[in-house]
């Protein structure tokens, strides 16, 4: 299980450093990344956050880094494209997060382990269930005879445990990349990236 943000090539940003990915792929979110890789899905959360303000907002600013960071700063309601991703690692089945699914939804996991059906988004809708002591993640509950996985509870909630430490260890990464290349916004900006990712903000 891998916390995913989706991505895709951004061809003349040079506000910070970034990584060459390819569109709509999925970037794993640890710590492990690279200073590159970080700088993309800094990119990549401030670019899902980055919707004209309303009229009861503060406007957007003329410099093009405020502009950039301006919605993820401002926002209430923080969204990162992207979510969990699970692979069998025994049948090669992988369930991926659909359109519109986001990390900052990740702990609706938890709600299939106490009997919620959960849904991840769309085209495809991953789901998951709960079926006494197994849980079972489909990749597709729109199509008839989809693949799944099966896990028991105990063991999801192991992999629910190293997916938040995954987040965690990447916020970690995150705040130092920001002290060191956002030096005027770092504190906001590392604040803003755990409520994306619904963690705790950084002491």
């Amino acid at each position: 299980m891998q916390p995913v943000l989706e991505v895709y090539a951004f061809d003349g940003f040079s506000l910070w450093p970034v990584a060459e990915v390819e569109s709509y792929g999925y970037l794993p979110l640890n710590g492990q990344l690279s200073p590159a890789e970080v700088g993309t899905a800094v990119m990549r959360i401030a670019d899902c956050n980055n919707v004209d303000p309303t009229a009861d907002e503060p406007p957007r600013p003329a410099d093009p880094l405020e502009a950039s960071l301006h919605g993820l700063l401002t926002m209430e309601d923080l969204f990162a494209s992207g979510g969990l991703r699970v692979t069998d690692t025994s049948t090669g089945v992988i369930v991926l997060p659909g359109c519109c699914s986001g990390l900052e939804e990740w702990r609706d996991w938890f709600l299939a382990i106490d009997g919620a059906v959960v849904s991840f988004g769309h085209d495809p809708a991953p789901g998951v269930e709960r079926i006494d002591d197994t849980v079972r993640l489909t990749v597709d509950t729109e199509q008839n005879n989809s693949p799944s996985i099966e896990m028991n509870v105990a063991d999801l909630r192991q992999l629910l445990a190293g997916a938040e430490k995954d987040l965690t260890d990447f916020l970690d990464l995150a705040s130092d990349w920001a002290t060191s290349h956002l030096p005027d916004h770092a504190g906001a900006v590392a604040t803003a990236i755990a409520r994306a990712l619904d963690l705790p903000p950084k002491p």
